[in-house]
């Protein structure tokens, strides 16, 4: 059994999105899976994420977990990993990243998030096996998308899926309630592990 921990978006809710969805495919397969609320989801501030999902982190190996986060929520969870001992504690399994940012997308109020810049080489090495999950329509990174998909294909060796549509999986306003590409990127971070991991590879579908 692994333990895949989930951080949802702002504004959102541990119990909205396709998160549901996704941890009752992984626990039918006998998975732990964790998706914490993370305070104030509206107004959020990144000590306080952090430190929520810190504390998520430390009741499994990082070696049998895998990391999902969902917009910015993989930004924290970019920000778990800058900070995690992976000398002591190993590398994770895994990072799914999914309609997530690698810089800021020009929200004030996040500017925090995004404050200083990703030691992106300490994050690889206590990432394992990265994935990306964006959509070529994503109006919050917007003309950027292959931006932000890249930075994390080179700084984390990342495989990237780019699907034509699916907004921010979802955009503000629609609704997202499954999202089976996430758990069959999981699926194979889990299938994976104990192999190396691969060299950055081109984007594709």
């Amino acid at each position: 059994m692994s333990t895949i921990i989930v951080a949802h978006s702002i504004g959102a809710t541990n119990d909205g999105n396709w998160y549901p969805a996704l941890a009752a495919d992984l626990r039918s397969e006998g998975h732990r899976v964790v998706v914490p609320q993370l305070p104030d989801p509206d107004a959020p501030q990144p000590d306080a994420w952090l430190k929520t999902l810190t504390e998520a982190a430390a009741d499994s190996p990082a070696t049998d977990t895998v990391l999902v986060g969902h917009s910015l929520g993989g930004v924290s969870i970019l920000r778990l990993l800058e900070r995690h001992d992976t000398g002591a504690r190993g590398a994770f399994a895994g990072l799914l990243l999914v309609a997530s940012m690698a810089r800021s997308v020009g929200y004030e109020q996040l500017a925090g998030f995004f404050q200083p810049s990703f030691d992106w080489p300490v994050i690889k090495a206590a990432a394992g096996r990265a994935r990306v999950l964006h959509a070529g329509d994503d109006p919050v990174t917007g003309a950027a998308t292959g931006d932000h998909v890249m930075q994390f294909v080179t700084g984390l060796a990342a495989t990237a899926i780019i699907t034509p549509s699916g907004g921010h999986f979802p955009s503000t306003g629609e609704d997202c309630r499954s999202l089976p590409d996430a758990v069959d990127l999981i699926r194979g971070i889990l299938e994976g592990r104990g192999q190396r991991q691969p060299a950055a590879r081109g984007l594709g579908r």
